[in-house]
Parts: structure tokens; sequence; C-alpha cells
């Protein structure tokens, strides 16, 4: 008799505690959750965006206007917004400086000692600006992006630090992204 009466009040101790559970779960688990969305990833205010020519620190030339070129047709691509040729007539302003170019090697033949797949790294900071309320939407964020090639493929450093720039088009484009 008293292990059925035991029995019994367990049973009901569990059942009050997956109610409570339950509610708690119910009322105040997923208000931070916002679950699937159908908004833009990137921000409503932006309509368009004058890409400014980047800036080169390093010694190599050529890759400032490979990255430019190459950002440009990211954002006409991947983002809603449109490139606007005059600086006057967009909502927004992107700009910044490549701080570093360079070349290492990966791999080394044993016997010659000559590299048999080398890598290009660019390293750039980057600024957005909205034009329209002087907001910085982006704020000197370093961005780095890195591509390899062989000369054994017939690749050549010009190859790779092509594919580079276009590897840290893509990433600040990324950074244009809404915060989640």
């Amino acid at each position: 008799m008293e292990k059925q009466k035991f029995e019994q009040s367990h049973k009901t101790g569990f059942a009050v505690l997956l109610v409570l559970v339950g509610t708690c779960l119910v009322l105040g688990g997923c208000e931070g959750l916002k679950g699937y969305s159908n908004e833009s990833l990137y921000p409503d205010d932006v309509c368009s965006v004058y890409v400014e020519m980047f800036e080169n620190k390093g010694f190599r030339r050529g890759i400032e206007y490979q990255l430019t070129d190459a950002l440009a047709k990211r954002i006409e691509a991947g983002t809603p917004y449109k490139i606007i040729s005059n600086r006057n007539r967009a909502d927004t302003v992107i700009n910044g400086y490549i701080e570093g170019i360079r070349g290492s090697t990966y791999i080394f033949e044993r016997e010659t000692g000559r590299a048999l797949e080398n890598a290009v790294e660019l390293e750039a900071v980057v600024n957005w600006k909205n034009l329209k309320t002087g907001e910085l939407l982006i704020d000197h964020r370093p961005v780095r992006a890195a591509a390899s090639y062989s000369e054994w493929q017939s690749q050549s450093f010009e190859y790779a630090s092509t594919l580079a720039a276009n590897r840290l088009a893509e990433r600040i484009v990324e950074l244009m992204e809404k915060g989640w």
C-alpha cells in the first residue's frame, strides 16, 4: 500500500515538473530566436554604392585595380545594391587600402629545392560609409584572402593574385551583410 502511494506521488510530481518546464518553454524560451526569415541580409536603407579605387601600400602594382573591379562586380551580382559611377549620387561609398601582399612557398621539391606550390596572401582594410547619415557601416575592418599557384601547372603569381583579389572581394561583400 505504501509502495503504491510512493509511486503515485512520484508520478504526480513528475507530471507537475513536466507542466512547469513546458510552460516556461512556451512563455519565454524562444523570445530571442527569430528562426527563418525572408528579410534581406543587407541594410534596407541603402540602394546604391560608389566603389572608390583601393590604395596599394605594397610594392606590387596592379592588384588594387583587380580588387576594385572584383569588388564592384561582386556587389552588383551578389547584393541588392547598384554600383554608381558618380559619388555625389550614391547612398554609400566603400573604400580601403591593400595593406600587404605576401608571397610564400608551401612545398619544395626534395632533390632540387625548387618550389612546387606557392601562395599569395592579400590583406586589406575596408571602410563603408553611409553618405546620407554619415554612419560608418564598416570601420577599418581588416580582411584577408589567399590563393595558391604552381609553376608546374603553368600558373603564375599574377594568376594567384587575381584569384586572391576575387576571394578578398567576396569576403568584403560578406562584411556588408547585417549582423544576425
